[in-house]
């Protein structure tokens, strides 16, 4: 069992920058691969960024590659998303998920956090 909970969203404007973390406690976080998903209002959830627990290689969705940038600390047992440059269309609630074979779907982790607020304002 992992369980997980992000912090770091709130309310900025465009072009600003945040950081969101996952705080990972139970099950050993180091062998599990991380995910970044978000769901905006109305729409379903999607895929954000994610990265391996073995050689940490990241992927990200087309809409936020060269903006966001996911990483792990395993001592700290936490993964974060460093969002740069963000737009309005970022808005969304933001989750990190983990365990399973997952990358780019939902069902492929097991674990997932409450999820974290981004706002972006014009």
């Amino acid at each position: 069992q992992v369980q997980l909970v992000e912090s770091g969203g709130g309310l900025v404007q465009t072009g600003d920058s945040l950081r969101l973390s996952c705080a990972a406690s139970g099950r050993t976080f180091s062998s599990n691969n991380m995910g970044w998903f978000r769901q905006a209002p109305g729409k379903e959830r999607e895929f954000v960024a994610a990265i391996t627990w073995r050689v940490g290689r990241t992927y990200y969705a087309d809409s936020v590659k060269g903006r966001f940038t996911i990483s792990r600390d395993n001592a700290k047992n936490t993964a974060y998303l460093q969002m740069n440059s963000l737009k309005p269309e970022d808005t969304a609630v933001y989750y990190c998920a983990a365990g399973g074979p997952g990358i780019w779907t939902i069902t492929g982790y097991n674990y997932w956090g409450q999820g974290t607020q981004v706002t972006v304002s014009s």
